[in-house]
């Protein structure tokens, strides 16, 4: 990377939780790029103050996690169709003080439903109701998914996500049987919960295919079982890995080749 410098130009992510996957992804780019950019990982109690900083600073992406993907919608400038769609807001770019939300997680979700060619006649049982459980119950909307069950603790959001797309919506787990399982929960992730399995061993061995979007690990107790069980799995790795390089072409004007996306990709979880 260049020295750090008064004409580099600055994003950040702001999230409860951040890790250094982010950081180094976008980090190694800007250096086999040569591109003079700096990325830097952020948490806040005052998202208000955080994204007047955005703008005022002139800091040109900002990458949103939870709990800030619904918040922030009514800080910024202009909201995105995928964003809009599901009021749900993960990418900010600053055009001279003009912010625009947008949501790749959205479009890495439904570029990796036609990559690992699910069939849209199965069955989805989906957990979780937060903002990323909005892009992904779109996403297999959007892919034409007719039978997608979400189960959500909280009752009112599962409720909501369920009727705007026209599916159902359950706050306890209904019998295996679902080809397709998706948790969109911390349920996995590293802290507090990542001995935690989303799914029973029956439900994993009834289905097909186990899709996780937990990004660190990548290797959470879901896949691990259901790698165990000879099912065909998706990770969180190659969400992040996708959305981040929307997100690094939107806030740059350059576009990463897929071979440089794979090697930030393992770049940003050589980490431990």
């Amino acid at each position: 990377m260049p020295i750090l410098n008064k004409d580099m130009t600055l994003c950040i992510s702001l999230a409860a939780r951040p890790s250094n996957i982010g950081t180094r992804f976008h980090n190694f780019l800007y250096d086999e790029l040569g591109l003079n950019f700096v990325y830097k990982a952020f948490t806040t109690d005052d998202l208000d103050a955080a994204i007047a900083g955005v703008r005022g600073l002139g800091i040109r992406g900002c990458s949103v996690s939870m709990p800030f993907k619904e918040a922030v919608i009514p800080l910024v400038d202009i909201v995105e169709p995928s964003a809009a769609a599901i009021e749900s807001v993960n990418t900010i770019v600053n055009d001279n003080g003009v912010l625009t939300a947008s949501n790749t997680d959205y479009e890495a979700v439904a570029e990796l439903l036609a990559e690992h060619r699910l069939d849209p006649a199965a069955s989805v049982l989906v957990r979780g109701s937060g903002g990323m459980a909005k892009a992904v119950v779109a996403a297999f909307r959007g892919a034409g998914f007719d039978d997608v069950t979400i189960v959500a603790r909280n009752a009112d959001a599962g409720d909501a996500i369920a009727a705007t797309y026209d599916y159902r919506s359950v706050t306890a787990d209904p019998a295996p049987g679902h080809s397709v399982l998706v948790n969109v929960t911390p349920l996995g992730m590293r802290g507090a919960d990542a001995e935690t399995l989303s799914f029973t061993p029956a439900h994993i061995e009834a289905a097909t295919t186990v899709f996780d979007v937990v990004a660190f690990p990548s290797e959470t107790p879901l896949i691990r079982a259901a790698r165990a069980a000879d099912r065909a799995v998706i990770t969180g790795a190659e969400v992040i890995a996708l959305q981040a390089a929307r997100q690094f072409a939107r806030y740059t004007g350059v576009t990463p080749t897929p071979e440089q996306v794979a090697r930030a990709s393992e770049f940003s979880r050589a980490e431990a």
